[in-house]
């Protein structure tokens, strides 16, 4: 059985080549550092279900469906750097943190926050065998503390709230959830008992 997923964007913008910030900001050219290190500490992460499909049942084997994903979540979630540190900006924040985590992909169009109040959306899956079926859609948010040390001047600490994946999924109720966002999304939507409520 093939279920679709998409993956919507990633929040860390850029890749990080190392832990060391460049910018060309304004405070920079001031003089600002913008040579520092950072360092990484307190890192969590929290996935969202941000939309849920209405129970779904296949009567018979089917060779694709498209579930409509109704709101759920009316946060809009905004990424935020806290704060920021003079001559490393808010992208040399993000970047190293991208670094950090291994991030590969950058931001995807959503413009620093996520919004999912107002729009249903579809999600397709394929190939699909007789019983009953969840779908979702989900965000991974992340929130980590960081320290921006200089040769010269005190080190600044400060807090980023961002998240590095936004995506939807479609699987059986019979199968284990692949996530936290989906053990949510099947305890919401699967029958009582099912394999996929169950904690990993």
């Amino acid at each position: 059985m093939y279920m679709r997923t998409w993956v919507v964007g990633a929040a860390l913008v850029a890749l990080a080549a190392g832990l060391t910030a460049c910018s060309g900001d304004s405070d920079a050219r001031a003089g600002a550092c913008a040579d520092g290190t950072f360092s990484w500490s307190g890192v969590q992460r929290t996935q969202k279900v941000l939309k849920l499909a209405d129970p779904i049942t296949i009567a018979r084997t089917t060779a694709s469906y498209n579930a409509k994903l109704q709101v759920v979540d009316t946060v809009v979630y905004h990424q935020t750097v806290s704060p920021v540190p003079p001559g490393a900006g808010s992208t040399g924040v993000l970047d190293s943190l991208a670094g950090h985590l291994g991030v590969d992909e950058s931001l995807g169009g959503s413009r620093g926050r996520v919004d999912s109040r107002y729009e249903g959306t579809y999600v397709e899956g394929t190939g699909l065998e007789k019983g009953a079926y969840y779908a979702w859609s989900y965000i991974d948010l992340v929130d980590a503390d960081f320290t921006y040390t200089c040769e010269d001047g005190e080190p600044v600490k400060g807090h980023v709230r961002s998240w590095d994946e936004i995506g939807s999924d479609l699987r059986s109720c019979a199968e284990p959830a692949p996530s936290e966002s989906g053990r949510e999304a099947a305890a919401r939507s699967c029958p009582t008992g099912s394999r996929a409520a169950k904690a990993a």
